[in-house]
């Protein structure tokens, strides 16, 4: 985080500040910030939620669940924010409440200002025309912003009509749609993995990869998220944002230039390039699961339908994998295999290319149809970095071609510690970047190719695994099928 111009002195006004994202990541991510210097001695939080409390009476709540926690290279920086986090009660869905709360942000001087809604996406809709109709979006010489967490919409119907409700009152520049897997370095690293380095993106292409592989496993369960998750799913929860976004970056064209306009057109044109599954293609190229009892890390893990707020009828899935294709002239005839599940044996996120076999190398006995597949793994949580599989020759008389690996660690060269993810997209909405933020376009395209999965999804059950495995076997006869296999979780 360091490096950082300090960001101009602003508002930020917290919707669900009772919540877990704020005190779990919200807060101590600004902790992070203001030890880093990066924003403003003027900064101020101003936490909006529906019980009773003094302005003490927050900042202990915060103290207690996260803030104490962090190291104590940052006690001085949370009493410097300690200070200028305050709170105000309010029934977010009575009109009368906005006009208390422009009351006191004028009160307070408050000219730059972002509203952030970490909050059920069922109070989107009147919080954003509650500060609308207030006229908070509306001050001269000051800029006034909109941060907005997932999901955005459930479908690309509801997401289409978010996206209008919202731009009725905020221009798309002033729009922050936030995906925090985006905030994580080593994900914003395949940009520069791939553009950075000719002899990368030289071979980033149909003509030497043969199949990308995408994952984003968890360990954990649904815990105490029953009844939220049995009526949402993996699919939805995880694909149309995280796994979508990882994808945009990893199979979009180059940017003409590395700015926020450029980059979102490149992902919102690869996007738009994959090709919207039919009732066919989903039979035959998509899977689901659900766990059943089994053990963790050494844990028990009993069963998901008897979850707490699950169904008992649930035709929920806690794990999907899907092949895709990208109609385009650099990815033509190369699949996309992705899959995120939970209670898998390992967490894992990361993006593995696999390249096509030499044309040639007849090393005596070695064909090269029996020779392991170069791999290049961009390993994003949790042991960051980058490892290349390659063949060299196994010393010895004979000529062995023999599996080698060389392997690049981010906690070798730098420092990691110290960071939720967060940091980066905070100071990206005070300052105004919105490369890491997606698009109204991008977001409806990515529901277009997740709505045909979903309502298949919506008849059958889907095919049990056991909670420590990696997921249901359907999943590995995809790849069989097509003479491939998943990469190893872990």
């Amino acid at each position: 985080m360091a490096g950082h111009k300090t960001a101009p002195p602003a508002t930020l006004v917290i919707f669900g500040a009772g919540g877990d994202l704020t005190r779990r990541l919200l807060v101590p991510s600004l902790v992070h910030m203001m030890a880093a210097g990066m924003i403003d001695d003027q900064f101020s939080v101003l936490g909006v939620s529906r019980s009773e409390m003094s302005d003490a009476e927050f900042r202990q709540s915060l103290e207690d669940f996260d803030v104490g926690e962090v190291e104590d290279g940052y006690a001085k920086a949370w009493q410097k924010l300690r200070g200028k986090v305050q709170y105000m009660a309010g029934d977010v869905t009575d009109a009368g409440f906005y006009s208390q709360l422009r009351e006191r942000m004028d009160k307070d001087g408050a000219g730059n200002a972002v509203f952030y809604l970490a909050i059920s996406p069922s109070l989107f809709e009147p919080i954003i025309d509650g500060l609308g109709e207030a006229g908070l979006f509306e001050v001269k010489g000051a800029f006034r912003r909109l941060a907005v967490e997932k999901p955005f919409g459930h479908d690309a119907r509801s997401a289409k009509a978010l996206n209008a409700r919202i731009l009725r009152w905020v221009d798309e520049e002033d729009i922050y749609r936030i995906d925090h897997f985006l905030g994580k370095e080593t994900v914003q690293n395949i940009m520069v993995a791939r553009f950075a380095n000719a002899m990368i993106e030289a071979v980033w292409n149909r003509q030497y990869i043969d199949n990308v592989q995408i994952t984003v496993a968890e360990r954990l369960d649904v815990g105490t998220r029953g009844e939220f998750f049995d009526a949402t799913g993996t699919l939805r929860d995880m694909v149309p944002n995280h796994l979508f976004q990882i994808l945009a970056m990893t199979a979009m064209e180059p940017p003409n230039r590395f700015d926020a306009a450029s980059v979102r057109e490149a992902k919102s044109q690869l996007l738009d390039a994959i090709r919207i599954p039919n009732a066919k293609d989903v039979k035959r190229d998509t899977v689901r699961g659900a766990y059943t009892a089994g053990h963790v890390g050494g844990n028990k893990v009993g069963a998901y339908e008897n979850a707490d707020g699950v169904a008992s009828d649930s035709r929920t899935e806690t794990y999907a994998a899907l092949k895709l294709e990208i109609d385009n002239w650099r990815w033509a005839g190369v699949p996309f295999y992705l899959r995120t599940g939970k209670a898998l044996s390992h967490k894992d996120s990361e993006v593995v290319l696999t390249f096509k076999p030499v044309p040639y190398a007849d090393f005596r006995d070695a064909k090269v149809s029996t020779m392991p597949a170069n791999r290049l793994v961009l390993q994003l949580q949790p042991k960051e970095g980058i490892s290349l599989d390659f063949l060299a020759k196994k010393p010895g008389a004979d000529i062995k071609p023999t599996p080698v690996e060389m392997q690049f660690s981010y906690a070798d060269y730098f420092e990691l510690g110290g960071s939720t993810g967060y940091e980066t997209l905070i100071y990206d909405i005070l300052t105004g970047d919105q490369t890491l933020f997606q698009r109204a376009d991008a977001v409806e395209a990515a529901w277009r190719i997740v709505d045909p999965i979903s309502k298949a999804w919506k008849s059958g059950k889907p095919e049990p695994y056991r909670a420590g495995s990696a997921g249901p076997k359907a999943a590995d006869e995809l790849l069989e099928r097509d003479a491939r296999q998943w990469h190893a979780l872990g």
